[in-house]
């Protein structure tokens, strides 16, 4: 491995603890971050011509530690009122003398309160996310444009004004408790969800799976679910993650089109997957006797995984799961996924009255998901014309081009059992 390589290496490790330690004393997210870049940019300068130092992340944060140090005493010697940058000051000097054995002294607090506090709910969605991916997965900003498929510069802007409100909001740096946490919660939840389900089927663009998003979403899932192994409902995400990601290999053909669930070849998916998931299911229920929106999702999943065969999966539970997360989670996306389920486990006549109420829903005014269930149910039902049609409105409506060619292609000749 080259020089530069290892620095890469290093950094996407020990970036977000290296910025949750600094966050801590200088109490601006955004300024934590800029030092501990401005260490990462040092690395790159010098190890390649000095070496790899032996003790990587010692090195990293005693050069951020010193720049943090210099930072502090300008503020404080500039407005002689900041008396807690002082306390912070002599802190972080006290830490001098042993950088090593500081090294993971309270990180996992540290790197809960940088969570709690990337995804504050003060911040639009789309900015938590961005921050988040910046802060806690190492990604630079063209790597999360990539990953959102936006503009570089919208990127940017998204990250710049998410930590510009959480300075000038004075959000502290801390992990919420009580109430406040269990909300808090949610909205760190919410950005893990969404990233990784970004990459299983992405909105838009060429590609139909972004596996390298999945894999930041998985990581930042893992984090999370260790720093808080009683809270069932991280348990359940981070389970509910890796079913679907043990079916990476077997949902894409060689060229990249899409392979339907009932159509993969389950010998291709990683059951090393399938067993951390299921251990982790069997943990969070275990914490709790009221299963939330992501434990049922990964209730479902399980389901699938434990399927040898297409025609062993328990269609009749996962209509009862759904049916469970309509009460616990109403929303209309798992509404059309319990009209799949219902259809698959009563008859597609069934499914299909289930999609029929859903077609006034103003949140899926622009979706292609429902017309795409109607026009699978229709299809079971025997009715091409109308089948046909809803694909070609599902089509209409995809931003994924992949998602489309396969919808046109069910529009131009329809067959097959799919979900």
């Amino acid at each position: 491995m080259t020089a530069t390589a290892t620095i890469e290496a290093v950094w996407r490790i020990e970036q977000p603890k290296l910025t949750a330690r600094l966050a801590r004393y200088l109490r601006d997210v955004g300024l934590a971050e800029e030092i501990a870049g401005d260490a990462f940019l040092l690395a790159l300068e010098r190890w390649p011509r000095d070496g790899i130092p032996r003790n990587p992340a010692a090195w990293l944060t005693e050069v951020a530690r010193n720049r943090a140090l210099d930072r502090l005493r300008r503020t404080t010697m500039i407005d002689g009122k900041h008396r807690e940058l002082a306390i912070d000051l002599a802190e972080l000097e006290r830490e001098v003398p042993d950088i090593e054995a500081a090294l993971d002294e309270d990180i996992d607090d540290d790197l809960l309160r940088l969570i709690f506090t990337a995804c504050h709910p003060v911040l639009p969605a789309e900015q938590r996310a961005a921050l988040a991916l910046r802060l806690l997965g190492g990604l630079s900003t063209p790597e999360i444009a990539r990953a959102f498929l936006v503009p570089e510069a919208t990127a940017a802007q998204r990250i710049v004004r998410a930590k510009r409100t959480l300075r000038d909001t004075g959000i502290p740096f801390e992990t919420p408790r009580g109430e406040e946490r269990r909300e808090r919660l949610a909205a760190v939840l919410e950005v893990v969800y969404l990233t990784f389900n970004e990459g299983y089927v992405a909105t838009a663009g060429p590609d139909w799976l972004r596996p390298d998003l999945c894999g930041e979403a998985l990581r930042l899932g893992r984090s999370l679910a260790a720093l808080m192994p009683d809270e069932p409902e991280v348990q359940g995400l981070v389970s509910l993650m890796e079913f679907n990601a043990s079916r990476f290999a077997a949902r894409t053909g060689k060229a990249g089109d899409p392979i339907l669930l009932l159509d993969q070849d389950r010998s291709r998916w990683d059951w090393s997957l399938i067993r951390r998931g299921l251990d982790g299911l069997n943990r969070a229920m275990s914490l709790t006797s009221t299963p939330g929106a992501y434990l049922l999702q990964a209730m479902i999943a399980a389901c699938h995984a434990r399927a040898m065969t297409a025609a062993d999966t328990d269609w009749v539970a996962i209509s009862a799961y759904y049916q469970a997360l309509a009460l616990a989670a109403p929303s209309p996306i798992f509404e059309i996924n319990r009209a799949v389920a219902v259809g698959m486990a009563f008859g597609p006549a069934q499914g299909l009255a289930i999609v029929e109420a859903l077609q006034d829903e103003p949140r899926l005014k622009d979706s292609h998901l429902l017309p795409t269930v109607r026009g699978d149910l229709l299809e079971k039902l025997g009715r091409p014309a109308e089948a046909r049609a809803a694909f070609r409105q599902a089509a209409q409506l995809t931003g994924n081009d992949r998602e489309r060619a396969l919808l046109l292609a069910r529009a131009g000749a329809p067959s097959g059992i799919r979900s």
